[in-house]
């Protein structure tokens, strides 16, 4: 039987997916992914999640109840560059960027999945809700995650960036189940973390305070500037560009009688544009740096569902090609709040086609 390593972050998910690989015959190697920098052992603790060290023993004691070997592999360099880095730079740029699709493109499988096939495994696995398949043109692509609107833990848009090697070495085991189910088979099975709570903050920033996590990386406290509405009228100051993303309107620090928004970043002239909500709507979006699994390209077929952030519900939409790497979006009813730097995933028949990030 092939040899499957799972990456285990101490949750229910992933305890579930090596779980059930173990059933089904595989040969099941643990491993986690040692993210954390340079903190002590208390701060590391408090953080819990994926990144503390109790998710190592939480993974270490599940691993035993099932009867798999586990390790700890290091991956602080490559987390650091590709996720922490990354998040700095593209708030300091007025984007906002997604370091979950960092995460998964290049930590939990270029670098996971190198390590494991140079140790002579055949996949890895992860607790991710979708599934992999393999379609008649011979391409991989991932189906969504079972249940509805309402049960539904899909989690497709966060893999949009996977390549077709990596998903030819890859099983999500769970992505035929909801989350009740997981759990419950977790139960069943005797898993000690059947009802550990979800983490739903980014690992590295526990507390949400992304600004103060940038001035402490950087070194550097954010610049004030000023707010303007679309004309380029001052309308007051802000705290410095990383404290706002498109479509905010908690936290502005502003009051003008009436609720604002949120709607562009201009990190050349430091300012902030507001705007009533309304304004925030558009047809169009444009994605670039495209990435395409179950076609090779654009398919003649252009009409899908599109995604633009991780919660927002599907819509019907038109992609059309404007050069070889970008595609303009247009939705058949206007989208609130599209954010330069976030991704926008396109969908048919329930299987992911494609995406890229929104310009």
């Amino acid at each position: 039987m092939a040899t499957v390593v799972v990456g285990m972050s101490g949750g229910v998910d992933s305890s579930v997916a090596a779980y059930l690989l173990k059933q089904q015959g595989y040969d099941v190697i643990g491993v986690t992914m040692q993210i954390w920098q340079n903190e002590d052992a208390c701060s590391v603790e408090k953080k819990g999640g994926c990144c503390g060290v109790s998710a190592v023993e939480d993974a270490r004691r599940v691993a035993d109840v099932i009867g798999i070997p586990y390790y700890v592999m290091n991956f602080k360099k490559e987390f650091r560059e590709k996720v922490m880095d990354y998040f700095v730079a593209e708030y300091q740029a007025g984007r906002t960027p997604n370091p979950c699709i960092a995460c998964n493109r290049y930590v939990k499988w270029e670098s996971l999945l190198q390590k494991s096939l140079a140790l002579g495994a055949d996949y890895i696995a992860t607790g991710h809700y979708a599934t992999v398949v393999r379609l008649p043109n011979g391409r991989f692509t991932l189906h969504t995650a079972a249940g509805d609107e309402k049960t539904s833990k899909d989690q497709t848009y966060a893999l949009y960036n996977l390549t077709q090697d990596q998903l030819s070495h890859t099983i999500m085991p769970i992505g035929a189940y909801t989350k009740d189910r997981v759990r419950a088979i977790a139960e069943e099975a005797g898993l000690p973390v059947a009802h550990k709570p979800d983490s739903e903050e980014i690992c590295f920033i526990p507390d949400n305070d992304y600004a103060s996590f940038i001035e402490k990386d950087t070194g550097k406290k954010a610049e004030p500037g000023n707010f303007v509405d679309e004309e380029g009228r001052v309308l007051g100051r802000h705290r410095g560009i990383i404290r706002y993303t498109i479509g905010q309107r908690k936290h502005l620090g502003i009051a003008l009688g009436h609720p604002v928004f949120v709607k562009e970043i201009r990190p050349d002239t430091n300012e902030v544009v507001l705007s009533e909500n309304a304004d925030l709507f558009s047809r169009t979006v444009t994605v670039r740096n495209l990435n395409w699994m179950a076609e090779p390209d654009l398919p003649e077929n252009n009409r899908v569902m599109a995604k633009i952030r991780y919660n927002h519900r599907a819509a019907s939409a038109i992609i059309e090609k404007t050069d070889a790497d970008t595609v303009l979006c247009t939705f058949d009813e206007p989208a609130r709040a599209a954010a330069p730097g976030q991704a926008a995933v396109f969908y048919q028949n329930g299987c992911l086609l494609g995406g890229g990030t929104i310009e």
